[in-house]
């Protein structure tokens, strides 16, 4: 095998199918990128056995065929290279030399029979979306994905595919994230992608314009966009009925100015560590919201006004980062909150209409009065 191929070319699709291995698999041959030469172009792939990305870029292929070559050295020396063309060549030592400009490196190549082939998914056109609602679906629920796995079907995010409409969930048992968008969708579907696989997604993804092609079936999932394809094996299992848990009614409605809301948390946080943590106590008045906590660091009250207010006055407390990563990930000027009661769920909402819905549990004080 060899081929000559642009460096920077080379560097980020190494860089892209690469986001697929894990240093340390339980196969040798799955730390590095499988290559295949031919024809005008050099196929890429990474492969974790859960997901793999794969992409295709133009090359010179002087003498085809295929290689595996350990990833993180292999990026690391293409990414060195001077800018121009980098030439990789095996010889019948099963070495690889990789040269650009005066540099040339000799490492040893691996089997490519041993790298195991991707799985055939089958998975069927579901829908195509802009990278601009992709990014925006995944960024304002990623945070909410539980990151054990004593369910595992929470450590993913629901995707609940049905004509016209598209529905993605997140949550942890502590909050909840639902965002519902507009769409052309070819089938009705549910499934549960990894969230490891969205947020190489979401690093993978092109400009707002870019499409993003959905295939998929009860097994797998298949992301096309950009010049690459993900393909990942979904999550089984039961996901929570989410509708169940959101409240239906609210005594007290309040819409805050989402800078100052974060600013006020923001200062009350400060006293908060790791080690050292209590939750804020939040309470919502007509005239004011007034935040307080206190830890062996020190004590805490601040406030700011509400742009308007319904209902009852009322004291919750909150898990800080809770409260904050709901706030910080709307990405709204302003919020209503619902709130139903000291005890129950928060819910967080924009001003008018339900595109996305944010769900807080409150936090139980410890010592009431």
């Amino acid at each position: 095998m060899k081929f000559e191929c642009d460096k920077s070319l080379l560097s980020a699709a190494i860089d892209g199918v690469s986001r697929a291995i894990t240093n340390r698999a339980a196969i040798p041959v799955l730390e590095g990128i499988y290559l295949k030469a031919e024809g005008f172009q050099l196929t890429l792939t990474g492969y974790d056995m859960e997901m793999g990305i794969t992409t295709n870029i133009e090359c010179n292929v002087q003498v085809p065929g295929e290689t595996v070559l350990e990833a993180k050295l292999f990026g690391s020396m293409v990414s060195r290279m001077p800018s121009g063309t980098v030439s990789v060549e095996l010889n019948n030592e099963g070495m690889a030399i990789i040269s650009g400009g005066v540099a040339e490196f000799e490492i040893p190549a691996m089997n490519a029979s041993d790298y195991p082939s991707l799985p055939n998914t089958a998975a069927e056109n579901t829908m195509t979306i802009p990278t601009s609602m992709m990014r925006e679906l995944i960024e304002k629920t990623i945070y909410a994905v539980a990151v054990e796995d004593k369910k595992p079907a929470h450590t993913g995010e629901l995707f609940v595919i049905e004509p016209g409409r598209l529905t993605v969930v997140a949550l942890d048992g502590y909050r909840l994230a639902i965002i519902k968008r507009d769409v052309e969708c070819t089938r009705d579907i549910r499934i549960i992608i990894p969230a490891k696989t969205l947020q190489e997604l979401l690093k993978i993804i092109g400009g707002p314009d870019e499409p993003v092609k959905i295939d998929a079936n009860r097994r797998y999932v298949v992301f096309t966009t950009n010049g690459y394809t993900i393909m990942s094996r979904l999550i089984e299992g039961e996901f929570l009925n989410y509708e169940s848990v959101i409240p239906k009614e609210s005594r007290t409605k309040v819409v805050i100015d989402c800078k100052s809301f974060i600013d006020t948390l923001e200062r009350a946080s400060l006293i908060i560590t790791d080690r050292l943590k209590n939750p804020l106590r939040i309470n919502f008045a007509p005239d004011k919201v007034t935040v307080r906590c206190q830890t062996p660091l020190g004590k805490v009250v601040d406030e700011f006004t509400p742009e308007s207010m319904e209902g009852d006055s009322m004291e919750i407390g909150f898990n800080n980062r809770y409260l904050l990563d709901a706030l910080r990930y709307s990405k709204c000027e302003k919020l209503r909150l619902e709130i139903n009661g000291p005890l129950s769920p928060v819910k967080v909402l924009p001003v008018e209409g339900e595109d996305f819905i944010y769900l807080v549990l409150p936090v139980r004080f410890k010592n009431e009065g």
